[in-house]
């Protein structure tokens, strides 16, 4: 990547120091620790992507958002899957429109307005035929966009060098249409579930940050913020229970969306105090797989001891 730009025009009217940062983030009900809102702070104002690592539902993609809505720019985000190609990610051109467009200009032709094969590519392959994809957003709407690049790890080897390419320079070239550059860099948040290992030179272009699960006190504030008519109670048990249902052996460990799930539905069904029953008639809130409902069936007691 190119050495760090100056701040952008985005970001200087905000305080970008941690004690801030922090502040800004709860505005938006997102807590986050000191480490979190350093990390953001530095990214902000060293002009560096920053990459987010931590078990799926701790809050990463959050993250992007809400630095997004403190900011006041736009969201752009593109979600990674197997098999992700450059197409899916930078732009493609809208082929059935284009075979539509040939056919008129072939019929075109057969009543004598002759046109000749580079001029019928001119016309095809123009902006009015591009399919634009997150990456292109991106770059070109600059500094007025965060750039969410999620759950890169699900990606493979090669995407990821591409994805280098395109973030060292922030520019790309359409054959057709020319080089396209940003006309300064988006904020781009990188997350992974780490599902496997980034490449270092990945790692070394970004900051890092390690997001774990919060604390059972963070927890209950979590919920408080972000489910304001869940009663103090119930989220405070709620994040005792889940805290100790992640010490379990599941696949799928609840995240901090499934506890506000969970936490909503207690509410909904009127339960004032967490006790076995309410745990069984509310569990699908929080529990997304089936071996690991029947594990947490299994240890009610222990779950519920206190």
């Amino acid at each position: 990547m190119t050495d760090a730009p100056a701040p952008t025009d985005a970001t200087t009217t905000l305080d970008r120091d941690p004690d801030s940062i922090q502040r800004h983030l709860l505005d938006q009900d997102y807590l986050a620790d000191r480490g979190l809102a350093t990390a953001i702070s530095l990214a902000l104002r060293l002009g560096r992507p920053l990459l987010l690592e931590g078990d799926a539902g701790v809050g990463k993609t959050e993250v992007a958002k809400v630095v997004a809505a403190m900011l006041d720019l736009d969201l752009i985000r593109l979600q990674c899957h197997d098999g992700i190609d450059a197409s899916q990610a930078l732009y493609d051109w809208d082929y059935p429109r284009q075979l539509l467009q040939l056919r008129a200009m072939e019929a075109l032709n057969e009543s004598g307005a002759a046109t000749t094969l580079d001029g019928m590519a001119d016309l095809l392959y123009t902006e009015r035929f591009l399919l634009e994809r997150p990456l292109l957003a991106a770059l070109r709407a600059g500094d007025r966009a965060v750039l969410l690049i999620d759950e890169v790890d699900r990606a493979d080897d090669e995407f990821e060098a591409f994805l280098l390419e395109v973030l060292s320079d922030f520019q790309v070239t359409i054959p057709e249409l020319g080089t396209v550059a940003a006309p300064a860099p988006p904020i781009v948040v990188l997350t992974s579930n780490r599902t496997r290992d980034l490449h270092e030179a990945l790692r070394r272009r970004a900051l890092y940050h390690w997001i774990d699960h919060p604390t059972m006190e963070a927890e209950a504030r979590i919920i408080r913020l972000r489910a304001p008519e869940v009663p103090a109670g119930i989220a405070r048990s709620v994040a005792d229970v889940v805290a100790r249902i992640r010490q379990l052996d599941l696949f799928k460990p609840p995240g901090v969306a499934e506890s506000l799930d969970w936490a909503r539905a207690l509410t909904l069904l009127d339960v004032t105090e967490l006790d076995e029953q309410a745990m069984v008639d509310s569990l699908s809130a929080l529990i997304k797989d089936r071996d690991d409902f029947q594990a947490v069936r299994v240890a009610l007691d222990d779950l519920l001891a206190g």
